[in-house]
């Protein structure tokens, strides 16, 4: 015997709630005192305890040595999905002293310190920090070369390209000046920083959205050359030494793609880096002198990395990452 159905055929049930139910589950209501009067105390107990915290949003247990696999990768993914929704795929990245500053703010710094010295002649320490002062002031004009490029950078791409945009460490000096130049041009500007154990403010040039703070150097220098299409390097420190000779390391070994690198101010860069020297004592080939060059305007880095791609034969917005 069969079940008579209506002419519509069987009732057929409606789509669930997608957050509520009729009938709470067991659960949704705690013990009551009524039953067991201990209950809410001990309650409490179980859910003021850190590891009873969802695992994302726990920060002691993310910061457990044990977790340096998923901290690794948190400090890629975050950074790159972000850039990927925002359109970014290409770089010109620029490095350089965190310490050089506009030449303005460098001008006011050295004619207070000679006020200081004049005050007091004798002083040795003062004497050599005014040496210093002078030295920064002369090497501030970088700082408007780099500020320059950034503009370049930025209205090559028009008011909102993407494609193609100026990434730094997001710090002070020279990284500040490049932000700024393409900030001023209009366009997006990246800069990826560093979390040191005294806080590093970004400079504010840097895109909102598009400044992201890294725990591993490891993860940020990763991001650097996941997106470089030339590599741009001003007179800096050990930190600017560090990019520039892990980055033509890797060219070197063909670890990434070659791309061009300049270092901006040959006078400088030839007293701290003697590759001449290091060609001479065989412990490189005549070929590594030529993985990177050397200029002194906006105008000259621009044209030079352009014309680096033409002579490659390689269009310097395609498509993909130069590194795997």
């Amino acid at each position: 015997m069969t079940d008579s159905i209506d002419a519509e055929g069987p009732r057929k049930p409606q789509p669930a709630d997608a957050l509520h139910r009729e009938v709470d589950l067991p659960g949704c209501e705690p013990k009551p005192a009524t039953e067991d009067t201990r209950a809410p105390a001990l309650l409490r107990e179980i859910m003021d305890h850190p590891n009873y915290r969802q695992a994302d949003e726990d920060p002691a247990f993310l910061h457990r040595a044990d977790m340096r696999g998923t901290r690794l990768m948190l400090d890629y993914q975050k950074a790159e999905a972000l850039l990927a929704e925002h359109g970014v795929a290409h770089a010109i990245v620029v490095f350089g002293s965190t310490r050089i500053p506009e030449p303005e703010v460098a001008a006011e710094r050295l004619a207070a310190l000679e006020a200081e010295a004049a005050r007091a002649p004798d002083d040795a320490d003062l004497a050599q920090r005014l040496r210093i002062a002078r030295r920064v002031h002369d090497k501030s004009r970088f700082y408007e070369i780099a500020r320059d490029l950034g503009r370049l950078v930025g209205e090559a791409e028009g008011p909102h390209g993407n494609r193609l945009v100026v990434v730094t460490g997001g710090g002070p000096g020279m990284m500040e000046a490049a932000n700024r130049g393409a900030h001023e041009a209009g366009a997006r500007t990246v800069g990826l920083n560093i979390m040191l154990p005294q806080e590093q403010f970004p400079n504010p040039y840097v895109t909102p959205g598009l400044c992201f703070r890294f725990h591993y150097f490891a993860l940020r220098k990763l991001h650097f050359l996941l997106h470089a299409r030339a590599l741009v390097v001003f007179p800096g420190g050990f930190g600017t030494l560090d990019e520039l000779f892990e980055t033509l390391t890797l060219i070197q070994t063909r670890k990434i793609r070659p791309l061009p690198v300049v270092l901006v101010g040959e006078a400088y860069w030839r007293r701290v880096f003697d590759v001449d020297f290091l060609l001479d004592e065989g412990v490189i080939d005549p070929e590594d002198r030529e993985l990177f060059w050397y200029a002194e305007t906006a105008d000259e880095i621009w044209q030079d990395i352009r014309r680096w791609y033409v002579s490659a034969g390689r269009d310097i917005t395609a498509p993909g990452p130069d590194c795997a």
